[in-house]
């Protein structure tokens, strides 16, 4: 281990704080330096204990011991509590139950069958459940002849062909009245409507478009008009711009005007 280190004194440190620091160094590795070897040969011995007498000791005694215990104290359980009980099982009441039930309750189960269960059943079969359905049958048949079949044919029919017949009244009745309301809006209100559209709006809207065209079109003459007098160019005809006589639909074909220049102009 270094005692010391060459090192650089901090600026601004005077050899007071320096003769101060060599001492304070020195006690300190007086100190930790006889610990630290003192842990390190507790740790070596510690190590060399463990691989040398604590593996071993386990490996080749007390887990050998410890199994050998641990075997005796199971045979010993086994012996107390299962081996007994197997035994008593297997060598007692298995064969006693075998007999008990090879030669006492077999015979009894199939006496009590053959002489009490059996007979009893043929028996409640015989004059309880055989007559019980019979009746239910008889019931059945007598309410189905005597009920079902004339409530259906007697009720039942005649009452399903009246409300049909009804149904369809009822629909022929619903189609007449519809048919009639029908008539009734287009003749106060249908038929007026569109005679109004037709000789009154129709023509209304064409005068307007007319009319509305003419003013459009006018309005473009004079604005081309305004900017030849004004900046002395030749005005330019509008893409859409076509002459319209009022109420018609058709564009009369217009000669384009012959451009004349600046210069001619002035001249």
């Amino acid at each position: 281990m270094e005692l010391e280190k060459p090192h650089h004194v901090p600026q601004g440190e005077g050899c007071l704080v320096e003769a101060v620091r060599i001492p304070v160094k020195i006690v300190a590795v007086l100190i930790v330096l006889p610990v630290r070897v003192v842990w390190d040969l507790l740790a070596a011995l510690g190590r060399g204990l463990a691989r040398y007498v604590l593996v071993p000791l386990w490996t080749y005694v007390l887990e050998p011991v410890a199994r050998a215990v641990g075997w005796v104290v199971a045979t010993l359980l086994k012996l107390v509590f299962v081996w007994p009980w197997t035994g008593l099982w297997r060598y007692l009441l298995l064969p006693v139950g075998s007999w008990l039930y090879a030669y006492l309750l077999a015979p009894l189960g199939r006496a009590l069958y053959t002489y009490l269960i059996l007979p009893l059943a043929l028996l409640t079969w015989r004059y309880v459940l055989v007559p019980v359905g019979r009746a239910l049958v008889w019931l059945a048949e007598a309410a189905y002849r005597y009920l079902l079949l004339p409530l259906h044919r007697y009720v039942l029919t005649p009452l399903g062909r009246a409300v049909a017949w009804a149904w369809h009244v009822a629909g022929v009745i619903t189609g007449a009245l519809w048919r009639g309301f029908k008539w009734v809006g287009w003749v106060l209100v249908g038929w007026p409507l569109s005679q109004v559209y037709r000789y009154v709006l129709t023509p209304v809207g064409h005068l307007v478009r007319a009319v509305w065209r003419t003013v459009r079109d006018t309005v473009r003459e004079v604005r081309a008009e305004v900017s030849r007098a004004l900046f002395g160019t030749p005005p330019r005809e509008p893409v859409r711009s076509r002459a319209r006589t009022l109420g018609s639909t058709t564009a009369a074909d217009a000669a384009p005007a012959a451009e004349i220049s600046l210069r001619e102009r002035q001249g």
